[in-house]
């Protein structure tokens, strides 16, 4: 499994500048006027993880096979987008799609390039966004719950466990707050329930400052400030400077480093982001190794040895046995899975075992 971002914003804030970058593609056009991307456009890009390569030196395998995820560049959205304003239904559409939402903010200065709301305020920027999520949900959200109230009343036992949910997050939208403010406190079957709803402000926020290239490496006082914001609702931030991305997406490979180390950077922004990303979707990486292929798999944290297994084939986990589970550091540092089995470090694990982030697994199933 790999996952979906929707990346959006405010026009002219970078968001198809980042996703040509992010993709390496050139398939979202970016220019100086608001809807310049109009259908969105998706890239999908291998997740960069160096434990891969140590991986399948060791195994000797012919191929490695990263795991991937996806971006979907969304028009720039307007005030009174949940009217319909700027295009506005069409691109919250594409919202519900995704499974996180990568928010593009304007923390730079430049004359050359308007801005749709003629100052340059990050934070008020996200407001906006916010204000149209939160209006959509709450027109979408008022109109199923007195539904959901009718059937409840008529005794149906699904709308009695539907119904609490629902006016809880219909309670937070009335009072101004995104519905993922539920999240810190939820029970599992109601988290259940409000995924769902699919509501555009149940879905996590990495929020991205797009700064100039000279800030890339510390950051300005924009993208300070919308780290503050983010510590105050729980969301993720990157500082990325689109513009350094673009130019690292057009160089070989072996140019790279040189070029990120002029710009005072350890790391690419693609790198940086993706990681954000699994932090904020509380993501892990598990692998498998062989001399075929090294190839790594993507799950959701907690996720249990049958449902890991699922994630290759479906067979594998309808007639899951035991995992054989070797982990990472174990996997390097004794030369692979010979040496992790003679040192008693390749475990057998059965259908309780919890995955964690960096095993290195082999699954014995019956057909």
């Amino acid at each position: 499994m790999g996952f979906k971002c929707g990346i959006v914003g405010l026009p002219n804030v970078g968001k198809s500048t980042l996703f040509n970058a992010l993709t390496k593609t050139a398939s979202a056009q970016a220019a100086n006027y608001p809807f310049c991307t109009i259908d969105p456009n998706t890239g999908d890009v291998a997740v960069p993880d160096e434990r891969l390569a140590r991986i399948a030196t060791i195994a000797s395998s012919k191929q490695i096979l990263p795991t991937r995820i996806s971006f979907v560049d969304i028009a720039g959205l307007v005030r009174g987008a949940s009217k319909g304003e700027g295009l506005g239904n069409q691109f919250l559409a594409n919202i519900r799609e995704v499974d996180a939402i990568v928010h593009v903010l304007r923390c730079f200065e430049d004359d050359d390039i308007t801005h749709v709301e003629g100052k340059i305020d990050p934070a008020s920027d996200a407001q906006t966004i916010e204000t149209e999520l939160m209006l959509a949900d709450l027109e979408s959200l008022e109109r199923r719950t007195d539904q959901m109230r009718k059937k409840a009343t008529s005794k149906d036992k699904e709308a009695q466990s539907v119904l609490p949910v629902m006016e809880t997050a219909l309670s937070l939208l009335q009072n101004g707050e995104p519905v993922r403010t539920m999240l810190k406190d939820i029970a599992s079957e109601d988290l259940t329930i409000l995924q769902a709803l699919n509501l555009l402000t149940s879905k996590p926020v990495l929020y991205v400052c797009n700064v100039a290239e000279a800030d890339a490496a510390n950051g300005n006082d924009f993208s300070k400030a919308v780290e503050l914001m983010a510590t105050e609702q729980g969301a993720g931030t990157v500082v990325i400077s689109a513009a350094i991305e673009e130019e690292i997406a057009q160089l070989p490979d072996d140019e790279q480093p040189d070029y990120l180390e002029m710009n005072g950077l350890e790391e690419s922004g693609l790198d940086r982001l993706i990681r954000a990303g699994y932090e904020l979707l509380k993501l892990i990486t598990y692998f498998t190794a062989g001399p075929k292929e090294t190839r790594a798999w993507t799950v959701s944290v907690g996720t249990k040895a049958p449902q890991a297994a699922g994630v290759i084939h479906t067979d594998f986990e309808r007639g899951f046995i035991r995992a054989q589970t070797i982990a990472y550091d174990d996997y390097i540092s004794l030369g692979g899975e010979n040496a992790a089995k003679e040192a008693g470090k390749a475990r057998d694990e059965g259908k309780e075992y919890v995955v964690k982030d960096g095993d290195v697994m082999l699954f014995k199933f019956n057909t």
